[in-house]
């Protein structure tokens, strides 16, 4: 390792400490706020981070969502029963195994999602609103990078249980 390596490396460790505390305070507010706004039945974070990611991978299994949100698979099953008896998620025989099940947002799951994350917008926009427009503009500009580094750290995250 050369000494620009280090530096570089410096740099890239000070920045994630900007950076980090920032972020999860962002991923917090969203955890924490929008499904009662919504005027929904609050659910508990592990259930809504259950639901959304069968709601970006219909069809998916639990197993699968179990590694890939780092959760046991039996923590898995039993929100998923969870969701199945409020009607958020379906299970279907997979087609190529008869033993294992595909999870499927219901209609109700997708319209509560989506005012959700209308709510995640309000919320959002009156914070915005406190904002100046160049503050509003970096924050625009840094959406593709912050979608980036969302999937690299899955990946990262997905590389390590590997």
């Amino acid at each position: 390792m050369t000494a620009t390596d280090a530096e570089g490396d410096a740099v890239l460790l000070r920045e994630a400490r900007e950076l980090t505390p920032a972020l999860y305070a962002l991923g917090r507010v969203l955890r924490l706020r929008g499904v009662d706004e919504a005027g929904l039945t609050p659910l508990p974070p592990s259930d809504l981070e259950v639901l959304r990611h069968v709601l970006e991978s219909p069809g998916i299994g639990v197993g699968t969502v179990a590694q890939e949100l780092g959760l046991h698979a039996s923590n898995v099953s039993t929100t998923v029963r969870g969701l199945v008896a409020q009607g958020l998620i379906r299970r279907e025989p997979d087609p190529n195994d008869r033993r294992a099940v595909q999870l499927h947002p219901t209609m109700g799951a997708v319209q509560g999602m989506a005012k959700i994350e209308q709510a995640w917008a309000e919320i959002f926009a009156d914070s915005l609103a406190a904002l100046s427009p160049a503050q509003r503009d970096s924050l625009r500009t840094a959406a593709p990078a912050l979608k980036a580094l969302a999937k690299a750290l899955r990946e990262q995250r997905n590389a390590y249980r590997g």
